[in-house]
């Protein structure tokens, strides 16, 4: 990598992401893989975080039969990162990384003629089939890359943790996410928020004995959607959404707690955003401050087109595995994968890289509208 004129693999076009349909031609199997059925297949391994057992042993086995070096990096009792890479070079300049676990719920895959559909198809599942056969490919033209599949991203990026104090040592990142087969500018950050109200409980046919925990949860939740959020003018808002509600005991009892899970999507730094959640819900509730991954900016190649992810992914999790701090990004559609297209070139397109980078790649875009199976 750090000769002159040594290439690396930035982004793959939409088509070559899963597979391709070629007028009345059959799919076809590249390097020894079909990669609709291999796509397939892994959607039909549930993998929902904190279950990714199961696809981490298939990708274990298959890899290892294509002739990778493989380890399993534990992360807990029965969760492992993949970590694969060519014999005859056990340090690579160059590691293809994406994510093995899905949101829920669980759908199993189906096709049609122009797309395949299923949880995971294209986060991240079908980004996997894509960097396995870009590997191969790379393989065959001896350029020898890594593959890292981590557990955990959807909920905490717990196996990024752990694989970011196990690193590699490569110099070039490349992540795959659904970016609409974009080079990311940037990806925004995470908070997670508890927001608790606590009350008295009292028999409901006496209200005035009692203090409702729920009421106050719900007007202090009014005014955090009624708090103005910042705004960048190149990566957007920053957005809040409200995803889980429980409290009470019982619908004749003045409920004494009630909590709320809110999940706020960053464009920069939170420290002015927890101060003021904690002052807009002072006196009704109070915040308690969990999981936040960093908004960040990442490198782009001119000439690519550009986007901006407004979801989070492992990237700043693994700023140990890639020392210089810089990145690439590009990512894939969450239910549905269209490969309609003609097969193009797997390897995807090329480009002069300087310096350390890391970066994000993939096709599509993230649908997570309700979804049925054809």
């Amino acid at each position: 990598m750090s000769q002159p004129g040594f290439r690396v693999l930035l982004r793959w076009t939409a088509e070559a992401a899963v597979a391709a349909w070629s007028g009345c031609l059959t799919w076809f199997i590249l390097c020894g893989m079909d990669l609709t059925a291999f796509t397939r297949t892994l959607v039909d391994i549930e993998s929902i975080t904190g279950n990714e057992e199961r696809v981490g042993l298939f990708l274990q086995a298959e890899l290892s039969r294509l002739g990778w070096e493989v380890k399993k990096i534990p992360v807990d009792a029965k969760r492992f990162n993949v970590y694969a890479f060519a014999p005859e070079e056990p340090r690579p300049a160059v590691v293809f990384s994406t994510h093995m676990d899905t949101v829920p719920p669980f759908i199993s895959s189906s096709e049609d003629t122009t797309s395949i559909y299923g949880r995971g198809t294209c986060d991240a599942k079908g980004i996997i089939a894509a960097q396995i056969a870009a590997g191969e490919r790379l393989r065959l033209e001896g350029i020898k890359v890594g593959l890292l599949f981590l557990v955990g991203e959807e909920r905490d990026s717990q196996g990024a943790r752990v694989a970011n104090q196990q690193a590699p040592g490569a110099r070039f990142l490349v992540n795959g996410e659904p970016t609409e087969n974009r080079m990311a500018l940037a990806s925004k950050g995470t908070l997670r928020v508890e927001v608790v109200a606590k009350g008295k409980m009292a028999h409901s046919a006496y209200p005035e004995l009692g203090e409702s925990a729920i009421d106050k949860l719900v007007e202090a939740l009014g005014r955090l959607r009624a708090m103005q959020l910042p705004v960048h003018p190149e990566i957007g808002p920053c957005t809040l959404n409200i995803g889980l509600i429980e409290g009470g005991r019982a619908p004749n009892v003045i409920p004494d707690h009630a909590k709320a899970e809110l999940l706020y999507r960053l464009i920069g730094p939170a420290d002015e955003l927890r101060r003021q959640i904690a002052k807009t819900i002072e006196g009704l509730a109070h915040a308690n401050f969990g999981l936040e991954i960093p908004f960040v900016r990442l490198r782009t190649i001119d000439g690519l087109p550009t986007m901006v992810a407004a979801f989070t992914t492992d990237i700043p999790t693994l700023r140990k595995l890639y020392p210089d701090r810089q990145l690439f990004q590009d990512v894939s559609e969450n239910a549905r994968l269209v490969v309609s297209e003609p097969l193009g070139d797997v390897a995807g397109v090329w480009n002069e890289v300087p310096e350390s980078s890391w970066g994000v790649v993939g096709p599509d875009r993230v649908d997570m509208q309700p979804f049925m199976p054809v």
